[in-house]
């Protein structure tokens, strides 16, 4: 999938499905009616519940989106999560937790995923958020973490700003 802007954004791969094979129909007029309307509920819930990925804090994580970026004037590669329960007041997992987290994601996911792609980024970021946040745009109720690795013999080397 390719967004119409600057940067160029790698689909996600996934085997879960969306709907039934074959599709689902949801018109009473097809004899699908409210069973198929169910259906659709139930694999929509399944593909999310399968997007989780785990990570050592145990927090539901999502990946939200993959984005080249070549605007710093090299590749990086950004691996957008979204992380409902990271935040600073108590209860919600902090900086310091999500830090693992995160190298963990560059190592289990992003170092497969820039293998399979043959890509050779100079950074990778890993950014998490606690809600959907358009790339570039401010969201100053938002929290967001994010760290910087370089891949090295496909190991992640953590890269300060």
């Amino acid at each position: 999938m390719i967004r119409a802007n600057r940067h160029r954004t790698a689909c996600a791969e996934s085997d879960a499905q969306a709907a039934p094979a074959g599709g689902a129909c949801v018109s009473r007029g097809r004899g699908c009616g409210i069973a198929a309307g169910f259906l659709v509920f139930v694999a929509a819930a399944t593909a999310r519940a399968e997007a989780l990925l785990p990570v050592p804090s145990g927090q539901p994580v999502q990946l939200a989106d993959v984005l080249l970026d070549d605007n710093p004037g090299e590749l990086w590669v950004r691996f957008r999560f979204i992380a409902p329960k990271i935040g600073s007041a108590v209860g919600q997992i902090g900086y310091d937790v999500a830090t693992i987290d995160m190298e963990h994601l560059c190592r289990t996911l992003a170092v497969p995923y820039v293998d399979k792609h043959r890509l050779e980024p100079a950074r990778v970021i890993i950014s998490m958020s606690d809600r959907a946040v358009d790339f570039g745009m401010s969201a100053p109720d938002t929290t967001q973490f994010f760290e910087a690795y370089r891949l090295e013999n496909s190991r992640c080397i953590w890269e300060g700003f």
